[in-house]
């Protein structure tokens, strides 16, 4: 890896973690979109979970007193079968896929009519966001789009939600390591060999966190109204930058 390359991914790791750290995703979706394009999938997906596990992480304990614990304890139930499921198919999605479903889930999610959002507080809602959260995780690379679904019509406050977010992307990330750097590894003899120099996590991680710090600034300033009307706004504009490069690959 050059250092050229370098560079720009621990650049771009910082400004996305800012982002997240405002809103709790986006960042994330323009890293995975960035991160796909100059690294093959494989070790896109592990450098990927790597800086988001570190930045969610850091971003749960900033906000630790607003998790919701109780969400997080359920949503870890459907997160671990939806694991399952996929290193059962032992699946590795190509970039074409990636940005296809990178691109289209926002769509997905703002056309959903409000009597069909999910509150992740409801018995059963937490189960079934874990788990269909966790298969686009890992296959997309990035489902706050759809993990968002399930906090529209919750009666939590912004800091309520960006906690408890994090926490739930934070063991989303983890999963993705696991998956990628042993599952796939484990049970396809045609998992591809993923080298990444160790110094460039070192560079990333620590970039990763003062992005986060950053962006909770911005938080503690925005009303509730604010945050849910510029999250919208930005996902969808990331989503078509992203959709528009999945056809591009496509097509050619």
């Amino acid at each position: 890896m050059s250092l050229f390359l370098a560079a720009s991914i621990a650049a771009v790791a910082f400004i996305t973690s800012a982002i997240s750290g405002v809103f709790g995703m986006s960042g994330g979706m323009i890293l995975m979109g960035y991160l796909a394009f100059v690294l093959p999938v494989s070790a896109a997906m592990i450098m990927h979970g790597a800086t988001q596990a570190t930045a969610n992480g850091y971003r749960a304990i900033l906000n630790r007193r607003d998790i919701d614990w109780k969400i997080f304890g359920r949503y870890l139930i459907g997160a671990l079968l939806g694991l399952a499921l996929l290193s059962a198919i032992a699946y590795v999605p190509n970039k074409v896929t990636m940005y296809l479903l990178l691109g289209v889930v926002p769509f997905i999610a703002a056309a959903l009519p409000q009597r069909w959002a999910l509150d992740i507080s409801k018995k059963g809602a937490a189960e079934i966001c874990g788990f269909f959260v966790t298969l686009l995780n890992l296959t997309a690379g990035v489902a706050g789009a759809l993990l968002d679904v399930f906090f529209v019509r919750t009666t939590l406050t912004r800091h309520q939600v960006v906690a408890t977010k994090a926490v739930t992307q934070t063991f989303s990330h983890i999963q993705k390591l696991v998956y990628f750097g042993i599952i796939i590894r484990a049970v396809s003899e045609d998992a591809p060999d993923v080298n990444l120099p160790w110094w460039i996590f070192v560079a990333v991680i620590p970039l990763s966190m003062l992005g986060t710090t950053a962006g909770k600034r911005v938080l503690d300033g925005m009303t509730d109204t604010n945050f849910r009307l510029w999250s919208q706004r930005i996902t969808l504009a990331i989503g078509t930058v992203l959709l528009g490069q999945g056809v591009v690959l496509m097509v050619h």
